[in-house]
C-alpha cells in the first residue's frame, strides 16, 4: 500500500457509543476521497452489538448513501415505515439520503452481531449518525 491508500482514522479500541444506545460500539475503519468526484468521500463504519445491544432510532448525514452488510450474527432493522427485517450474516440493505433508521439492534440476547456499513457522503458531513431528538 502506498501513501495514497486510505487511512483508518481509529482502531477497533477507539469506537464511540451513541447516546441512547445499549451494548453498541461504532468505529470508523476506512475513509478516502472519491477520485473524480470533488467533495465526496467513501467511509467504512463497523457497528458492533453485544448480546441484546441496539442503537437509538436515528438518521444519517443528509448526503449519505449507505450500503450495510451483516458480517456476524443477525441484526433487526427497520428503515422509514417499512417492515422490521432480521438480516443474517452476509445479507445487506441500502439506506438513501433522508431515510429514518427506526430500528437497529442485535437480534440475539446471547450472541454478538456486527455490521459493516459503507457510506458515500459529502466531505462537509462529518457527523454520520444523528440520534433522534427526544
Amino acid at each position: 500500500m502506498g501513501s495514497a491508500d486510505a487511512q483508518a482514522p481509529g482502531s477497533p479500541d477507539k469506537g464511540i457509543k451513541l447516546p441512547g444506545s445499549k451494548n453498541a460500539k461504532v468505529t470508523e475503519v476506512y475513509q478516502r476521497a472519491l477520485p473524480g468526484i470533488p467533495g465526496k468521500s467513501i467511509k467504512g463504519v463497523m457497528v458492533e452489538y453485544g448480546p441484546g445491544g441496539y442503537s437509538p432510532s436515528h438518521t444519517h448525514a443528509k448526503s449519505a448513501i449507505i450500503y450495510a452488510t451483516v458480517i456476524e450474527g443477525a441484526v433487526r432493522s427497520q428503515v422509514n415505515e417499512g417492515p422490521e427485517v432480521t438480516y443474517q450474516t452476509g445479507q445487506n440493505w441500502t439506506e438513501m439520503p433522508g431515510d429514518h433508521h427506526r430500528v437497529s439492534a442485535n437480534a440475539s440476547e446471547t450472541q454478538p452481531a456486527k455490521i459493516h456499513a459503507v457510506f458515500v457522503v459529502d466531505d462537509v458531513d462529518t457527523e454520520l449518525t444523528v440520534p433522534d431528538k427526544k
